[in-house]
């Protein structure tokens, strides 16, 4: 680089990518795609849009790696990329905050809510009148656990990471991703074998939104850590400097905070144990 040009700061300006537009894209076209399948339509429209996601994934983080291995992620710009995520997580509390309040004001305000919707009528009890919930204490106690002990080794794998042993960060990355999918299994055996549909009610749509946008966030999660396992691999992280895999972690946990107050409310203290 010429001295002309030579960067006399911290920062990092980011080159022009086209990775934003077609994650725009391809998120609009998978939420018309699960519209669709939602609607029993018949479409390609979801696996278009599933197929986009995970290229933009594969191109997007393929040149954060590449920024972070030219030296580029200073600590101003980790410290940066911190708050990124923190906030990031903050949206994602609104966002499962938002599920919540629709299935606590239900729940509380049944009365009130079946005068805008016959399907809400509940039979003036909470779970619904007739409604055969899924008990708390059967799968959905195996799914906390299992999402409690990966909590666990995710945090094994970090204090590996950060002692320069990587036979545990490797060993507790597999561990926790191997938990994540076992986990995605035995919620999508619960979903097949549940005796009430998307569209049976509000308690219904309620409980589907909320341990459906969770055991999708698992799928990410397990993906985000997937990929910090390749990269442990190649030994791309160092005690000094690991941001990618520390996201990943904070995202997990995120994950699995959000369970415990789904067991908690949605399958426990409003549901049936």
């Amino acid at each position: 680089m010429s001295a002309g040009h030579e960067q006399h700061h911290p920062y990092h300006l980011v080159d022009p990518s086209p990775w934003p537009l077609l994650g725009a894209i391809a998120g609009g076209v998978t939420a018309l795609g699960i519209i669709f399948l939602m609607h029993e339509v018949s479409n390609v429209v979801l696996p278009i849009g599933i197929v986009l996601t995970l290229l933009t994934m594969f191109l997007w983080w393929r040149d954060v790696i590449k920024e972070a291995h030219a030296g580029h992620h200073t600590k101003i710009v980790q410290l940066g990329l911190r708050y990124g995520m923190i906030l990031f997580i903050a949206s994602e509390v609104m966002f499962f905050s938002a599920f919540f309040w629709a299935y606590f004001d239900a729940s509380l305000f049944y009365d009130e809510v079946a005068q805008f919707d016959r399907l809400a009528y509940t039979g003036g009890v909470w779970p619904p009148e007739g409604l055969e919930v899924i008990p708390a204490f059967d799968l959905p106690l195996l799914n906390t656990m299992i999402l409690l002990l990966s909590g666990c080794t995710i945090t094994w794998a970090h204090h590996g990471l950060l002692t320069g042993d990587r036979q545990s960060l490797i060993q507790g990355l597999i561990i926790t991703i191997v938990l994540g999918i076992f986990f995605t299994l035995v919620q999508a055996y619960e979903y097949w074998h549940a005796a009430f549909t998307f569209d049976g009610g509000i308690y219904q749509s309620a409980f589907y939104m909320a341990t459906g946008f969770h055991g999708a966030h698992v799928i990410i999660g397990t993906c985000f850590l997937i990929v910090c396992l390749f990269r442990s691999l190649k030994g791309h992280f160092t005690p000094e400097q690991h941001f990618g895999f520390e996201a990943a972690a904070w995202y997990w946990h995120f994950v699995d905070v959000v369970w415990l107050f789904l067991f908690t409310f949605v399958y426990f203290f409003f549901g049936k144990a």
